[in-house]
């Protein structure tokens, strides 16, 4: 044999399709031979994955990825996104509303509200408190004293009260007695009404505003000071002073039921002195609000003062003695 003749190459066998039926059981060999196993064969799909049984190819289902464990979680919603239409203040407001109000959130809005109520009342009684909590120790003696002297002078309107009636009743001539209180009650209600002059021991009391910055209300308070503290009969410059008397601030200075009085004011009070002029000095009260504005405040005592500014008796309109 030449070397240009290549020998003949068997040519391989060729793989039966896989859908293809076997025609019959295969004829057993004559030769005795055993019984070759399944050779392994390549499905041709780059897996590798098949063998063959007596010329039928059958194949291996594919390999399926091991799903892990997290794989079985859910995903977890995803917050809805607002409209881009809506404005801020209508996402503030479906924020806000309908309320999600918890109990534990109720709880604590009301240890809350309860907290700010007793820090609010707290506040208001040191406010409260502060004057005299700053006041002097001979301040606090003087007011104590004023007190014991206002509780003294009711005592003794009590006891004479009490007197009265008992004369009345143990009195031979109960109507020459009867007679004699009322023209003394007659007296004392015209000092109190303003229609008789009345004398006695008192102060006065003497204010000079030359700034003008002394206002009615500041006049009022001293009328109410001195009126606590037992006065009887008051009288400011020419003008009564009586339990419907009006004080208002006018274009030249302060009216006083309407008659203009210009400074310096000066008072004319009838009662007790030892009493009305601690009642002007206390921490906070009278003097110390004028001497604020800058006001000069003087204050004398008296044996005997007259107050003599009259008031005329009015008639009243529907109110009639009942006796």
């Amino acid at each position: 044999m030449s070397h240009d003749e290549t020998p003949d190459r068997p040519e391989p066998p060729r793989p039966e399709p896989a859908d293809q039926e076997p025609a019959g059981p295969a004829a057993p060999r004559g030769d005795g031979a055993a019984e070759q196993p399944p050779e392994k064969a390549d499905p041709g799909d780059g897996t590798g994955h098949g063998y063959r049984f007596g010329g039928l190819r059958r194949e291996l289902p594919a390999e399926r990825p091991v799903p892990r464990a997290s794989a079985h979680r859910q995903p977890l919603p995803e917050p809805p996104v607002p409209d881009g239409s809506m404005t801020g203040r209508r996402r503030l407001l479906a924020s806000l509303w309908p309320p999600r109000v918890t109990r534990p959130q109720l709880t604590v809005a009301l240890l809350l509200c309860v907290l700010g109520l007793g820090l609010a009342i707290q506040v208001r009684s040191t406010n409260e408190s502060s004057v005299l909590r700053g006041a002097r120790q001979e301040d606090l003696v003087r007011i104590l004293d004023e007190l014991d002297d206002r509780t003294q002078r009711l005592e003794d309107e009590k006891q004479r009260l009490v007197g009265q009636r008992t004369e009345l009743e143990n009195s031979s001539d109960q109507a020459e007695e009867a007679r004699r209180q009322t023209k003394a009650k007659e007296q004392q209600l015209g000092v109190l009404a303003g229609t008789v002059a009345a004398q006695g021991p008192g102060i006065t009391l003497r204010i000079d505003d030359t700034r003008g910055a002394v206002e009615a209300d500041m006049l009022l308070d001293a009328i109410q000071e001195l009126r606590a503290a037992g006065a009887e009969a008051i009288q400011i410059n020419e003008v009564r002073v009586v339990a419907n008397t009006y004080f208002a601030d006018g274009d030249k200075g302060v009216e006083i039921d309407g008659h203009e009085v210009s400074q310096p004011y000066e008072f004319t009070v009838i009662g007790k002195p030892e009493d009305l002029e601690p009642a002007l000095n206390i921490p906070g009260g009278v003097v110390q609000t004028l001497e604020k504005e800058r006001a000069n405040v003087s204050i004398k005592r008296h044996e005997k003062i007259v107050v003599d500014a009259l008031r005329s008796a009015k008639r009243p309109d529907y109110a009639r003695s009942s006796s």
